[in-house]
């Protein structure tokens, strides 16, 4: 019980620490967080555009979040401790962890939320690639809210090819309307895929134009 609560105690310092270093290195803006549930278990659904992915998408949220990542994150004994601590679950690549997906499925039905980026890798160019289906399951057996997440400017603070960050830069978090249990039960794990895929590349496309940016060319001719 005192370890427990230790833990939870670690987590929100940590998550004001996030804060903090967020605050003094980027120009954050922060939409949409009444779409949140404020109880009950709940998927995040995001984009994946750089390092920082997970530290946008969780610390502005009064919710306890839980986060995936291949295990090979944690061959590092200080930093595997560290986002450990930080409630991150490993997951092998390339093969189906069924321990790792009982481990998600348990967490979401003790009321809690996962953060998840189903692109599966981070963007080589700051567009988003389609989502894969996979996460569908997880929302199904925990009946889940499913909630789409934009991060849009998080692949020019840090990109994939670049070996460090680069502060100034603004970011913005919005979370999307919030797909129901009952609304992910009618769909199939590609039509949620397909859904969420189309809703957060609309979302990344009018935030871009807000901007003054010049909006992705998602049809099939632009990504030719």
């Amino acid at each position: 019980m005192l370890l427990r609560t230790l833990k939870r105690m670690w987590y929100w310092y940590a998550v004001w620490g996030c804060r903090l270093f967020c605050c003094v290195f980027f120009n954050m803006s922060i939409r949409g967080r009444e779409n949140v549930p404020r109880k009950g278990p709940f998927v995040l659904v995001g984009n994946h555009q750089s390092f920082f992915d997970p530290l946008f998408c969780g610390m502005h949220l009064k919710r306890h979040l839980y986060f995936l990542g291949r295990d090979t994150l944690f061959a590092n004994r200080m930093f595997g401790w560290l986002i450990g601590s930080m409630n991150t679950i490993p997951v092998r690549r390339g093969e189906a962890d069924f321990s790792a997906i009982r481990r998600v499925i348990a967490v979401l039905r003790k009321g809690n939320g996962i953060c998840v980026f189903p692109e599966a890798t981070r963007s080589p160019n700051g567009r988003i690639a389609n989502f894969k289906p996979g996460f569908g399951l997880l929302c199904r057996r925990s009946n889940a809210t499913v909630v789409p997440v934009l991060i849009e400017g998080a692949y020019e603070v840090w990109p994939r090819h670049e070996k460090c960050f680069a502060p100034g830069a603004r970011v913005v978090v919005s979370y999307g309307q919030a797909i129901t249990p009952e609304q992910v039960r009618e769909m199939t794990d590609q039509e949620l895929a397909a859904r969420l895929t189309r809703r957060i590349r609309t979302m990344q496309n009018q935030c871009r134009i807000e901007q003054g940016k010049e909006p992705f060319d998602y049809t099939p001719q632009g990504f030719g």
